[in-house]
């Protein structure tokens, strides 16, 4: 066992752990991460990969902690965002140049976000960088955390004064801490990939709801790829999804027609498609003794409105912020931890409470819904205060704003 002690130890090295190590770099922390793959694959140019859609606050911090700048092409703009429902009255359209903004936020392959995040950690100074290893065990002893890494066919032992669990949704470090999660299974499942229409994006995202789940399209306009090229998602029920998944280009291509619409244009082609089921997890308690929980280790959402992500990074954030703040050097401490709770407590609670009852909401059938859904979309188009409030949730601008995740004043930009 090696008896130094990290101040902070990142078990996952996705998205969510690699933006907070990031976001640690230059605190004077003592900071490890663990991830359980062994080398990252370059990224190259993928029409096809998951598009992830960024808010404004997002692209706010990425820009600051200097991973933008490794992307191979600027993230596309969402300028606008139109949503309805298939059978419904009423519409919303949401205009970013209505805020004074250029955009709502920007679209990226989910790759080419990890490639860039990963080839920031190799430019950050003293990280203690553990690819190709897993936590197995998880312990308290003498006031800091002891975690048992298998790495290879060799077993390590790590203390640190605080555990971040950064570890998906299937979360090790969840369960080691003994912390339970409650489960809604949606029972529909979402297929992911890219279409080309005939008429250009220009910056216009689209979500369509309809009784088997929503349907959206998200602009892919920079690049290499055609303007024309969006990201999209189609959801099915479950039952249907095995049907879905042996559909050819051709078969697949009019489903998506048929239910999305012609709003967009014909669609003319589409790439290849990852599915997977539909499900949420929400832990129920963020903290443990000298550990944390973030992303999809203490929430996983369904993935309408494009919430997720947005929100676990946020998560990232607000701890780097707090740790870069503390005074008495005890990165683990009870109050530190309690804080993060209490300032996570509004944004997650609301995001979640939009996240699932939309999924909820539009996919349900019955008449008397019908109406109230009918009502809601004229109001949000109708009424400039909901529709600024539906924006500012876009943008990523809930609950406290973490520090990095605000617009910047001019010419006062983080250096990277």
């Amino acid at each position: 066992m090696n008896d130094r002690i990290h101040d902070v130890l990142i078990v996952g090295g996705g998205l969510v752990g690699a933006s907070l190590a990031c976001a640690l770099d230059g605190s004077g922390l003592d900071v490890a991460l663990v991830e359980s793959e062994s080398a990252r694959m370059p990224m190259i140019a993928d029409a096809d990969a998951r598009s992830l859609a960024l808010a404004a606050a997002s692209l706010n911090a990425f820009e600051a902690l200097g991973v933008l700048r490794h992307l191979p092409a600027p993230p596309a703009p969402i300028r606008r965002i139109h949503v309805s429902r298939r059978g419904d009255f009423g519409t919303v359209l949401l205009r970013a140049d209505e805020y004074g903004r250029d955009a709502f936020g920007g679209v990226v392959p989910a790759p080419a976000l990890g490639a860039a995040l990963q080839a920031r950690l190799v430019e950050l100074n003293g990280l203690h960088h553990l690819a190709g290893a897993k936590l197995v065990a998880l312990r308290e002893c003498d006031g800091v955390r002891e975690a048992d890494i298998q790495r290879a066919d060799a077993c390590v032992t790590i203390k640190a004064r605080l555990v971040v669990g950064a570890d998906g949704t299937g979360s090790m470090v969840r369960k080691a801490l003994g912390i339970d999660a409650t489960t809604h299974d949606y029972a529909q499942h979402l297929f992911a990939g890219s279409v080309r229409a005939s008429r250009p994006s220009d910056g216009q995202a689209w979500e369509r709801f309809t009784e088997h789940g929503p349907v959206a399209l998200l602009p892919r306009s920079t690049g290499p790829l055609p303007s024309n090229t969006y990201g999209c998602i189609c959801t099915v029920p479950a039952a249907a999804a095995p049907r879905v998944a042996a559909l050819d280009d051709a078969g697949f291509m009019a489903l998506l027609q048929e239910r999305f619409g012609w709003r967009a244009g014909r669609f003319v082609a589409v790439g290849r498609r990852s599915g997977h089921p539909l499900r949420q997890l929400v832990a129920t308690r963020l903290i443990a003794t000298r550990a944390v929980l973030m992303g999809n280790a203490a929430q996983t959402l369904h993935p309408i409105g494009a919430q997720g992500f947005n929100l676990g990074l946020r998560d990232a954030l607000t701890l780097a912020e707090l740790l870069r703040d503390a005074c008495d050097g005890d990165t683990g401490s009870d109050a530190l931890l309690a804080a993060y709770a209490q300032r996570r407590a509004a944004d997650r609670a609301q995001t979640m409470a939009f996240s699932d009852g939309l999924a909820r909401m539009t996919s349900n059938p019955a008449l008397p819904l019908r109406a109230l859904r009918s009502m809601a979309l004229g109001a949000l188009g109708a009424i400039p205060e909901l529709r600024a409030r539906l924006a500012s949730g876009a943008m990523g601008f809930r609950g406290v704003v973490p520090q990095l995740a605000r617009d910047p004043a001019p010419q006062a930009r983080v250096a990277s």
